[in-house]
């Protein structure tokens, strides 16, 4: 390090003396016989080198500050960190473009030369590592040291502030441009009616730097505080806040979502920039982190507290390096707009799971009923299936026809308004988690009101599987039945049949891990229903069937505008079971072609290839083999509901931003539910939902 700075050359714009001091500074590789390398320890070093010998601290700070006096601010404060105006999937592809084969650099620019400096990606872990006392005492240790009597004036601080300033001005013209894209505007068009907060700011902001300006160069003794320029800036927060939530009940977009996220990073980065230049002092702090916190980590014994305005420089430079060394990182980028997305699709399929959810006998019994309906067409499609499977197609060809049969039948049940037990985990996990997040505030979450809502999802899957089940096994043997009856010969032979119960058999097969399978489908099926309900009312799916002009002829206006109203509000439901029948249809095929073992186990259709299969053998099973069947059914069909439920819930809780730790308080409260009312709780109540039990009324009396 010694060595290092003995070489440098105070006037030289040469960057790889710079480079190699921060080599030495940042961490050595840690293999397994080496002791760590401590990044604190080498700033301190370097620090106490300094404070002996003044003259080398002031050739490296007039080196630094040729460095910067060659090289453009702007980009550094403005960009880095900040997504682009090119789009979500422009942006996807130059960030997977450059992972392995990065741009071309500009000495031009101060961004490019940290990328020089600064070329790991882990560069920035080891600098939070470094308290930020310790970087503190080091710049002012160069910063502080004596210059020669005949040094030229030192211009680091100006060329920072003119960098920042012309920083603040670029962000504020992109705020501008972004406010004004048409998608923000149609998405709040209520922007219309009055003067747009986006166009205001970068008013104030070109009259606060021009006022800054004039006193840069004598002509006033202070400039105006930024109070007034804040007030827009607020606003323009508020009407991004306006827009995701109303996204939650109008939709989004992909092109939406992220022209939210580059807005909200513009206006936190503009924030801080102004803090950090504004003269009066009397800003609110926007620094994402706790200054005050900072602050007593910074200070030493009998020092004051550091300022916050020299806290947040440090936290700024910080999130500089780290947003560097990350900018070309897919999963940041995904992070930021994906999860923002599946928000809002999963908020339109909790509101689905609504339907899945029966809140007293009455609608448990509806639910008992849409069920059995439902039994009925499944028995017909494993029917139909059997008859497809015999036609030998090719591959492709057979995959088509299983999943128009799988599609149709899914899509059929869900005009009819039945239902099939295995999409309601998917819904259900959605309103589970939405209920979370609705129920949190400063004192928790309200594990009562979950547990009531748990209790209402168990006791309506209960009642839906029973009555798939009851319904399409005995509608299966019918089939069969009926098939010899018409036919003179089994809809199965002998061979066919032993092998439909060896496909159910949970301990010589791999019939759990195909149900898994099923559970993964049944999960995005839920995703795509809700990709869907949010694209209808994004795009305002129900107002653009209403104006085919075609369909009004056919149709009639009346019939019209209720189809279109359909539409809207079934989009979601029509398209996800339509994706989940060609997931089932192809899984097969696709694991045959490939040679590897996917295939699909559903609960109801194993039933009835089941009750098919029993007729076949002319009921000539043994009570262990029957015994066998029912226990793979059993487990499929758990298998079926717990992957699709656990997958479903772990999304939506991610998207949200939930981390529930109370499941042991959930799971007393479950059981204070059942202590209470044990009839209630896998039946319901007779008209309305009990009220959440006080634990003391469980005690009894004294």
């Amino acid at each position: 390090m010694l060595a290092i700075l003995e070489r440098i050359d105070p006037d030289s714009g040469d960057i790889g003396l710079l480079v190699q001091l921060v080599e030495r500074l940042r961490p050595r590789s840690r293999w397994l016989w080496q002791q760590p390398d401590d990044p604190v320890q080498n700033v301190r070093t370097l620090t106490q080198l300094l404070k002996g010998n003044p003259a080398q601290a002031w050739a490296l700070r007039r080196y630094v500050t040729t460095l910067l006096e060659r090289r453009r601010h702007t980009s550094l404060y403005s960009d880095i960190g900040i997504l682009s105006n090119d789009g979500f999937v422009t942006e996807l592809k130059r960030r997977v473009t450059y992972r392995f084969l990065p741009p071309a650099l500009d000495d031009l620019y101060l961004s490019d030369a940290l990328d020089q400096v600064l070329y790991r990606e882990d560069d920035y872990e080891w600098i939070r590592e470094v308290p930020t006392a310790d970087w503190l005492e080091l710049f002012d240790v160069v910063a502080d040291a004596p210059p020669p009597h005949d040094a030229a004036p030192d211009r680091a601080r100006e060329l920072t502030l003119m960098g920042l300033l012309d920083a603040i001005r670029t962000l504020s013209c992109r705020i501008c441009a972004l406010g004004l894209e048409p998608r923000l505007v149609h998405s709040y068009s209520q922007i219309e009616d009055f003067d747009s907060p986006f166009l205001m700011q970068n008013i104030e902001v070109n009259r606060y730097l021009d006022e800054y300006g004039r006193y840069l160069d004598g002509q006033i003794g202070q400039p105006e505080d930024a109070r007034h320029l804040l007030v827009m800036l607020d606003q323009c927060e508020e009407v991004v806040l306006k827009i995701r939530r109303g996204a939650l009940s109008s939709g989004t977009s992909v092109a939406l979502t992220y022209l939210l996220v580059a807005l909200q990073q513009s206006l936190d980065r503009l924030h801080k920039l102004l803090y950090l230049v504004d003269l009066s002092g009397e800003l609110p702090s926007a620094s994402t982190i706790d200054l005050d916190a900072l602050a007593t980590n910074a200070a030493r014994p009998a020092e004051p507290v550091v300022s916050d305005r020299r806290l947040a420089a440090v936290d700024l430079a910080q999130e500089l390096i780290e947003a560097h060394n990350t900018k070309y990182r897919i999963r940041g980028l995904l992070r930021d707009n994906i999860d923002l997305l599946a928000r809002n699709v999963t908020e339109n399929a909790s509101r689905t799971g609504e339907h899945y959810i029966a809140e007293n006998r009455r609608e448990l019994r509806q639910m008992l009923n849409a069920a059995a309906g439902a039994g009925f067409i499944i028995a017909t499609m494993a029917m139909i299936k059997i008859l497809l499977g015999g036609l030998h197609s090719p591959p492709l060809v057979q995959a088509f026809l299983f999943s128009m049969n799988y599609s149709l039948g899914f899509v059929l049940v869900h005009i009819l308004h039945l239902t099939i037990a295995t999409k309601q985990p998917a819904m259900t996990a959605q309103r589970i988690a939405a209920s979370l997040h609705r129920a949190e505030n400063g004192r928790g979450v309200d594990v009562e009101r979950l547990a009531e809502l748990v209790n209402k999802v168990f006791r309506t899957q209960v009642v839906a599987v029973i009555g798939n089940v009851i319904v399409v096994f005995p509608m299966a043997l019918a089939i069969a039945e009926a098939w010899v009856y018409m036919t003179g010969h089994h809809l199965v032979d002998p061979a066919k049949a032993r092998f439909m119960l060896h496909e159910v058999d949970p301990i010589h097969s791999p019939a759990v891990f195909y149900a898994a399978i099923a559970g993964v489908w049944l999960f995005v099926a839920g995703l795509i229903s809700g990709y869907y309900d949010n694209k209808a009312l994004y795009t305002r799916m129900g107002q653009r069937v209403r104006q085919l002009r075609g369909l009004r002829r056919l149709l009639g206006a009346e019939r019209q505008a209720r189809f279109a109203q359909y539409v809207e509000d079934n989009l979601g439901g029509l398209m996800g079971n339509f994706f989940f029948g060609i997931l089932l249809g192809t899984t097969g095929t696709v694991g045959y072609l490939l040679g590897l073992p996917l295939d699909i186990r559903h609960i109801t259709f194993s039933t009835a290839n089941v009750g098919i299969a029993l007729v076949g053998l002319g009921y000539e099973l043994t009570p262990a083999q029957l015994g066998n069947a029912a226990l793979g059914i059993f487990l499929i069909g758990t298998a079926n509901l717990l992957v699709s439920f656990g997958l479903a819930l772990s999304v939506a809780l991610r998207a949200r931003k939930i981390r529930f730790k109370r499941g042991i308080l959930l799971l007393q409260a479950l059981g204070r539910r059942f202590a209470y009312s044990p009839v209630e709780f896998f039946i319901g109540p007779k008209f309305q939902t009990l009220p959440p039990p006080d634990p003391l009324t469980l005690r009894g009396p004294k």
